[in-house]
């Protein structure tokens, strides 16, 4: 059971969130690729990039993620894309991936991409698909299989081959494959425009999460669930637009936000991202604290971990801080994505009742 009211409750150290088990639904693969990873495979193919060491290229890709200019964050995905076009090169980037988030105390995590940027050096789709999951299975042995890892296939809205990528995720779900997601600009390219893909996923019993309410608004988010039947939304952070706050502390909620919190519609949120997109101020007044005293359901994520310089445990610890949230807010966080992940009821089961509560537990949640 959650604390969140108790504001006499003991906060968390940093040491303690580090050690926390977490569960994460929503992280681009090339979004967090490691800088020295990206030096390297930059020189052996020729690629230039902005900056010559490690350090000096992080911060780069940090500086022009918080630019403001949406050109150079876009610039940034240019160059990690860049170095994932041969198998080599993918398989080596999914098992850091996973041994990254394994070191943040991530016992469970879909990451996501688009197989489609992956194939101007000649690889086919199938084989972007293969060389990721053999990445991922390397990255699990070496944590000792303390972390379970699937794949979620992105389609570009701007792109025409959200159908094809469709199919393609239901042909590997059973081999590593958890769901599919499509991302990209919001505006001017509607989920609606992909009906054919989530109709064929919805007669295939599939799962799939769309990219909505982030740099767009309430339409977005009615269309990705009312029109697709998306069974999570990617950010969602502008459901808060439907949702009115009186001078006195009363709360409105309109249709829509409360149909989404009625059917316990998962929201995928990235403070730290929503940040440098300009989707909230701070994260002190980002939308997630009046959404998760409102009880809808909430998860905490990464998105971009390059870009945003950012881990599992610096989102938690960052609203540890911001809003005094305990280890079982944490935990309360934790299950919420884990009782929303893309894996059959009794995995999700398992991991909840045989890794996230004994995990907490010696950690002295109550």
């Amino acid at each position: 059971m959650s604390v969140i009211l108790d504001v006499d409750a003991p906060r968390p150290s940093a040491e303690q969130v580090l050690k926390a088990p977490k569960a994460l639904l929503h992280d681009h693969l090339d979004g967090g690729l490691r800088p020295q990873t990206i030096l390297e495979i930059a020189q052996e193919i020729g690629h230039e990039l902005p900056a010559d060491d490690a350090e000096s290229l992080g911060r780069w890709f940090a500086e022009s993620a918080d630019s403001g200019s949406l050109v150079r964050y876009l610039e940034t995905f240019d160059h990690t894309v860049a170095v994932m076009q041969r198998a080599e090169d993918i398989a080596r980037v999914a098992r850091e991936c996973v041994e990254d988030l394994a070191a943040d105390g991530v016992v469970y995590a879909e990451v996501r991409y688009a197989p489609e940027q992956h194939v101007t050096g000649g690889l086919t789709l199938d084989e972007v698909v293969s060389a990721v999951q053999l990445g991922f299975e390397e990255g699990v042995a070496a944590a000792d299989g303390k972390i379970v890892v699937r794949q979620l296939l992105t389609a570009m809205r701007h792109q025409a081959r959200s159908r094809e990528i469709a199919e393609l995720s239901v042909a590997w779900r059973d081999r590593g494959v958890a769901g599919f997601d499509i991302a990209g600009a919001e505006a001017g390219y509607p989920p609606t425009r992909h009906l054919d893909a989530f109709e064929y996923l919805q007669r295939e019993n599939s799962h799939f999460t769309i990219h909505a309410g982030e740099a767009f608004g309430l339409p977005s988010i009615w269309q990705a669930i009312q029109w697709c039947g998306a069974d999570r939304l990617g950010h969602g952070v502008r459901i808060i637009d439907d949702i009115t706050v009186g001078d006195d502390g009363a709360v409105q909620l309109g249709r829509l936000a409360a149909y989404v919190r009625d059917m316990r519609i998962p929201l995928e949120m990235c403070p730290h991202s929503n940040i440098q997109t300009g989707a909230a101020a701070s994260i002190a007044e980002h939308p997630i604290g009046l959404l998760t005293r409102l009880r809808f359901r909430v998860t905490v994520n990464t998105d971009n971990r390059l870009m945003s310089q950012t881990s599992m445990s610096k989102e938690m610890g960052a609203l540890v801080e911001a809003f005094g949230y305990t280890l079982e807010d944490l935990r309360w966080f934790t299950i919420n994505a884990m009782k929303s992940a893309f894996l059959p009821f009794d995995e999700r089961l398992a991991i909840i009742d045989d890794v996230i509560k004994p995990g907490y537990a010696e950690l002295g949640a109550l």
